[in-house]
């Protein structure tokens, strides 16, 4: 399985595989929160899906739950598996020397490597934003940006960073969370934000403003 993310790519987001396939008619694959299930490797193991799995183990100092020792390794555990075609690794732990093995793996499986960033108290000024996405994309096959939109401006500024970014030929997948920035999830795509992420339960968001995986789907068609 391959995950290229040349055009839109709608990820369901979930700490359980089983379901898998409930996602299956608007998502073009899931986003496994592997420090949100009990035995993640286990269940990868297990999985017979349709979905590519794009892997996340997200330490608790970006909003996840992963315990610091052995995070990375079971990534590097993980990108192992056939049915895996993208890895997220934060751009704080690639900066902190942390990863780069993880990173070299899976250019060699030819894995995708989705380097990200969390912001979730603001939005940084723009010319942060720029720098954000120009280092992540300088590691990686995707530079990610996910900050906390307290205004519109903010909301423009996100857009307008994603916008230079895409125009030069950058693959980028931003989105402002919270309420303010909800609209973004579904617009950003339209300034060249390669992916979305959305809830397979409506219940267990695992980020704030996310709409359901068939609301975010029939958004980004209808403006595409």
């Amino acid at each position: 399985m391959t995950l290229d993310f040349e055009s839109f790519t709608l990820a369901a987001a979930t700490a359980d595989l089983d379901e898998e396939p409930a996602a299956r008619e608007h998502a073009d694959c899931v986003e496994f929160r592997m420090d949100l299930a009990d035995e993640p490797l286990d269940a990868l193991g297990a999985y017979d899906g349709d979905l590519p799995l794009l892997v996340t183990n997200r330490p608790e100092w970006e909003g996840g739950e992963a315990e610091p020792s052995g995070r990375i390794d079971t990534l590097e555990t993980a990108i192992e598996h056939e049915a895996v075609a993208a890895v997220d690794i934060e751009l704080a732990t690639l900066s902190g020397g942390e990863g780069h093995d993880l990173v070299e793996r899976a250019a060699e499986l030819g894995v995708s490597v989705v380097v990200s960033t969390h912001d979730f108290e603001e939005t940084p000024p723009r010319p942060e934003l720029g720098r954000l996405l120009t280092r992540a994309g300088g590691v990686g096959d995707v530079a990610k940006l996910a900050v906390t939109a307290e205004n519109p401006d903010d909301c423009l500024d996100l857009l307008a960073a994603t916008r230079a970014h895409a125009a030069e030929g950058a693959t980028v997948a931003t989105m402002a969370m919270g309420e303010v920035g909800k609209h973004t999830r579904a617009v950003a795509p339209v300034y060249g934000s390669k992916i979305g992420y959305a809830p397979v339960d409506p219940a267990e968001a695992t980020a704030p403003g996310q709409y359901d995986l068939a609301t975010l789907r029939s958004l980004v068609e209808g403006l595409s």
